[in-house]
């Protein structure tokens, strides 16, 4: 006969919930941001697509040049949404662990220990990717009359 789950037991997993909840919130909100900044990505790169056949063929190798730079921005956002979508998955599966451990009487701590280390490394590694991303789309900006950190001589 199974024990009954006590109702102490069951309000203990969800303290230890809490915390991973939270962090589901915060990579939540951060996806928000990734996605937002990949939609931004690919908007540009379709104008700059239009761009390209309207423009004269002196200026094709420029525009080509970001597209590549576009592209690349564009996969390493992916990698780092998918990335933190693993972490979304692996925190939620840890909570899942959590409660399927105290309805069944399981000792899940090292499945759960495992679960919630492997998502907060994928949190890490598309932080990582995502900040890659950043440096790029920063190290290429001009911004008005100043291009590479000099002031621009042209009338």
């Amino acid at each position: 006969m199974a024990q009954p789950i006590l109702i102490d037991d069951i309000a203990h997993v969800i303290q230890l919930s809490v915390a991973p909840v939270f962090l589901l919130t915060g990579v939540a909100a951060l996806l928000g941001v990734l996605t937002s900044r990949l939609a931004r990505v690919v908007d540009r790169a379709r104008r700059q697509e239009e761009r390209l056949e309207h423009l004269s063929i002196e200026r094709h190798p420029e525009l080509l040049d970001e597209l590549r730079k576009l592209s690349r921005r564009a996969r390493l956002m992916n990698w780092s949404i998918s990335l933190v979508t693993g972490c979304a998955l692996l925190v939620s599966s840890t909570i899942v662990v959590l409660f399927g451990g105290a309805l069944y009487g399981i000792d899940v701590n090292l499945p759960a220990a495992a679960l919630f280390v492997l998502g907060l490394v994928c949190l890490i590694l598309g932080l990582v990717i995502f900040l890659r991303e950043i440096y790029l789309a920063t190290i290429h900006l001009r911004l008005g009359p100043f291009q590479n950190g000099k002031r621009d001589q042209s009338p």
